[in-house]
């Protein structure tokens, strides 16, 4: 009997359904006498025993093993002598020895060691074999074959190992806590066993699997490294200050001022080759993407194209890396140290796939600074950008796992990704100023206003002959006759900056600078790199902080929070020295002034109403935090928003939340703004989008200053103009924004178990991070920390606390609560409504749940079509399309009876639907993943 339905993503199919039944009906009849059984769920992994009803449910809603094609830990007796015996299988894999999986390891690690080829051909040379390498193969290679303790088949000493380092970092144990714990195994198993006895002895046997670091000393001052040509000084030649701290004259080592970690690249990026898993998909951008007019990719961007025309040679190969590079800081004391930072350089390949590109176990950090750099962050990449050099003109031998040859390997970084300060540390155009924006530079378009430099003039990207350009009252007071600023080219930079003198690097050199240097503060390092000045695009500018700050500019302003709203009494005063706007300017009554409330602020009342609104909408686990709790109804603010809820807010609440409490003119632009941002941070672009978003931005930034002051005009206001030209030259912005980086940082963060020596705590943990990571792309016990693979298209539906925890039941309270989600944004034929329907259609078989209020008694809805439901434990409806989540075994025959049913829509949907909505069908999750645009919730009356 064929067992395909294993594979089968949908869970909801007649096929899969029919499959478990056999399944158990199999279970059954091998143990007919037993209550439970080993469920072969993909959570449970036949290690935990349940009932056999429990067992049907589990396989629903997490599916079955894939590799679990023969059912011998139920009673399936297979006879290996003949084949015919044995129940045929369709494409499924074999299960596989996690113990063969270690050889796998250390034969991918170590090229020599499955290299068996004839070396022959152009590009196949013999590669000398370093007898450090070999040992330390030969090591790894011992404890792979050695059992843990005589007899055991399950787990050999470095599969054991790694499974239990894996624990430590994934649950964040001490060193001593791992000590106790290994202890305690030790003398658990057989006398004779080999398990380590300590961390220490078990990090020297997985020593072999990582890439290790290197420590160079750098001056206290930041003026130079210690490094090649230097590494012997004991002084800094520039300000004369110690390379050693002063100690006893006991002390037999010196104890260096200052140290940075770097970790070599050229093995890192070799070993992305050495790994069967990764070797092909590196070559994904070339082999299998797909030409249109739609971007997935960088790869489709005309940056990584125009690369391709002028370095054909390096785009010859698809194996050559594409780099990105980003750098953050971060303060790993927390509230105990307000002024220490970490910041780490992350390097990232762009060969990958989309589903592996910018995730945790791809990226690598290069080096980990001590301290806020700020400009003399180029002396501590001056490892890194030798090392890019000569990756970018020699290359390095490296053995390719995927054809089993040696082949040259080359790398080139494509751009960086930065948030705005850290812009200015790497590009060395200074982000303050009057000449602020680094892509307008000199060209840019600003004033004092109210205090501080803002940033006007988007008229210019208008059509010459637009009607806003001879408007003056509405604007600024001048008319517009410029045209938009002009484009630098790489080479027009290099030239400008060879012909200027910077001062040396340091804090001991003065800051100030000639006026001729306008904002350059030094000159790159990366200039160095051949290839860096044909670039199309050097810098990317994060839209994640771009966002963050927009929002919080916008919302502070018309919410008028204090400290955060630019409707300020300097801005009103600013107003009447320009002479526009009259009804914003100050109220004079005698001897005292009032500043009256502006036409783009909510009233008190609105925005008490605006506030609770955002406090009663509810999101889906894992689609957004608990806004609710950052939201002061009393205070009329929020605090403590974090970029995430501030992506999401701008995107799907502010929209709904204003559109009745301020004037239209008003909501317009920022409606405009929203769905900007919205079709910006889609993880597909068209390019017709993109030229529409660049057209559409400006009308919004002009529409913005004809209703806001000058001082609501910051730097993240301006560089908006040009995010969409970005996305055109570099593809989807999530291969370009902070999320991933910050992400790692947080994780980087609560790796530190020893705050006196900070740096070495994060390093040592990342290294062994490394070497387990390598580990669990072939050991399939191992999960990889923070990542859960997933066949289905959507995750949307999970009755979860968390997506990584177990179904929770509800609340006897909430199941008797009625509550009505409005689901809006559906068209009068979507199928997303059609299945909606449907699901209402099954209320005859849902007669014991409490019946809901009628539709009838909610507030108007706004002119779209809605779906009134209520709350409840099922959801019916499209199931091809999700991950069944169902909290009760009776869910399958639920299914089967759901799938049958079908209504079409009619002509009025709200109308019909609201009828329905009296029925006892109720739902447990909101949609937002099926093209819908808002998500409310609203307590019945």
């Amino acid at each position: 009997m064929s067992r395909r339905w294993i594979q089968n993503p949908n869970r909801c199919a007649d096929e899969y359904l029919d499959g478990i039944e056999d399944f158990i009906e199999f279970a059954r009849r091998q143990n007919p006498a037993a209550t439970r059984i080993r469920c072969p769920c993909r959570r449970c992994n036949n290690t935990l025993w349940e009932t056999i009803e429990n067992v049907g449910f589990h396989l629903v809603r997490n599916g079955m093993i894939e590799t679990y094609s023969i059912w011998n830990l139920h009673g399936e007796q297979v006879d290996h002598a003949s084949s015919s015996n044995a129940p045929r299988v369709d494409n499924v894999e074999p299960i596989v020895d996690p113990n063969d999986q270690v050889m796998g390891i250390i034969q991918d690690a170590f090229s020599f060691a499955s290299t068996n080829i004839n070396q022959e051909g152009e590009d196949d040379v013999p590669t000398p074999i370093d007898s450090a390498e070999f040992e330390q193969y030969e090591k790894l290679l011992k404890n792979a074959n050695q059992e843990l303790y005589p007899g055991c088949e399950s787990f050999s000493v470095l599969t054991a190992i790694a499974e239990l380092m894996h624990g430590k970092i994934k649950y964040r144990m001490s060193n001593l806590c791992f000590d106790y714990f290994l202890g305690v195994f030790k003398r658990m198993l057989s006398t004779d066993n080999c398990l380590p006895k300590d961390h220490k002895h078990a990090q020297k046997v997985l020593h072999g699997l990582g890439l290790g670091y290197e420590k160079i000393h750098a001056c206290k001052n930041n003026c130079m490294l210690f490094y090649k040509e230097h590494e012997t000084l004991d002084t800094c030649p520039i300000c004369n200050e110690s390379r050693f701290k002063m100690t006893s004259q006991n002390r037999t080592t010196k104890i260096p001022q200052k140290v940075m970690r770097y970790l070599p690249l050229k093995p890192r990026l070799q070993r992305l080759y050495m790994l069967t898993h990764t070797a092909t998909d590196m070559r994904w951008h070339k082999k299998k993407r797909v030409d249109d007019d739609v971007m997935r990719h960088p790869a489709d961007g005309e940056a990584w194209k125009e690369f391709d025309r002028t370095f054909p040679e390096f785009a010859a190969d698809p194996r050559n890396v594409r780099l990105g590079l980003a750098t953050d800081g971060f303060n790993p004391y927390g509230v105990l140290n307000q002024h220490h930072s970490t910041w780490p350089i992350f390097a990232f390949p762009y060969n990958l796939p989309p589903w592996k590109c910018m995730k945790k176990e791809y990226m690598m950090m290069t080096v980990l600074i001590t301290e806020d750099p700020g400009r003399s962050i180029d002396v501590y990449l001056r490892p890194l950008v030798d090392e890019l050099k000569d990756l970018w003109t020699n290359g390095v031998r490296t053995y390719d796992k995927s054809t089993g040859r040696m082949f040259t390997l080359r790398a080139a970084v494509m751009w960086t990704v930065n948030d705005f300060p850290a812009y200015a540390m790497v590009s060395g155009w200074s982000t303050k100023g009057y000449m602020a924006c680094p892509v307008c530079k000199e060209d840019v378009t600003s004033g004092w206003h109210a205090g501080k430099v803002c940033y006007l003039g988007h008229r210019r990207w208008l059509p010459w002959d637009h009607e806003w350009r001879e408007k003056e009252k509405e604007f600024d007071g001048n008319t517009e006759r410029r045209l938009r600023p002009r484009e630098w080219s790489g080479d027009e930079i290099l030239e400008q900056l060879n012909r200027l003198d910077f001062a040396p690097f340091g804090k001991t050199v003065s800051r100030t600078r000639p006026s001729t240097h306008l904002n350059w503060t030094h000159k790159p390092m990366f200039f160095e790199l051949p290839y860096w000045s044909k670039l199309k695009l050097r810098h990317s500018l994060d839209v994640m902080h771009v966002e963050k700050n927009v929002f919080d500019t916008l919302v502070g302003t018309i919410l008028g929070i204090e400290g955060k709203t630019k409707d300020t009494i300097k801005a009103r005063l600013d107003l009447e020295r320009m002479g526009i706007r009259r009804g914003l300017w100050m109220n004079r009554d005698s001897d005292k002034a009032r500043r009256d409330l502006a036409f783009f602020s909510m009233k008190p009342n609105d925005k008490k109403e605006f506030l609770k609104f955002v406090s009663s909408v509810k999101f889906p686990d894992g689609y957004a935090s608990n806004i609710a709790r950052c939201v002061n109804v009393d205070g009329g603010k929020f605090t403590g928003l974090k970029s995430h809820d501030c992506h999401v807010f701008m995107q799907r609440l502010l929209p709904v939340g204003i559109r009745h409490l301020l004037p239209e003119d008003v909501v317009k632009p920022i409606m405009l703004l929203s769905r900007f941002f919205s079709q910006l941070t889609a993880k597909t672009l068209r390019r017709t989008d993109m030229l529409q978003l660049r057209h559409d931005i400006v009308q919004v930034l002009c529409k913005f200053e004809m209703i806001f002051p000058p001082a609501f005009f910051t730097s993240m206001m301006h560089v908006m103009v040009h995010l969409p030209e970005e996305a055109l030259l570099a593809g989807p912005v999530n291969y370009r924004w902070m999320y991933p980086i910050e992400r790692l940082l947080e994780e980087l963060k609560k790796s530190v178990r020893n705050r006196a020596k900070l740096e070495g705590s994060i390093i040592e943990a990342w290294v062994q991070y490394e070497s387990l990571t390598l580990c669990g792309m072939f050991i399939n016990a191992i999960l990889r920390d923070g990542y859960v693979v997933v066949q289905d298209s959507l995750m949307l539906f999970c009755a979860t606390d968390s997506m990584f925890r177990r179904a929770n039941s509800h609340k006897s309270a909430e199941t008797t609560r009625a509550s009505f989600f409005p689901i809006s944004g559906f068209p009068p034929s979507s199928p997303s409504l059609s299945a909606v329907t449907s699901a209402l259609s099954l209320r005859s078989s849902l007669t014991h749940l409490p019946a809901v209020t009628s539709a009838a008694s909610l507030p108007s809805p706004p002119p779209c079509h809605r779906v009134f439901v209520g709350f409840s434990r099922f959801f019916a409806g499209d199931f091809s399309l999700l991950r069944p989540p169902f909290p009760t075994p009776e869910m399958s025959d639920l299914i089967r009876r759901g799938r049958s049913m079908t209504t079409a829509p009619s002509s009025d949907p709200p109308a019909q639907l609201a009828s329905a909505a009296t029925a006892p069908v109720l739902l447990d999750h909101v949609v937002v993943g099926l093209g819908v645009s808002h998500v409310i919730r609203r307590a019945a009356s």
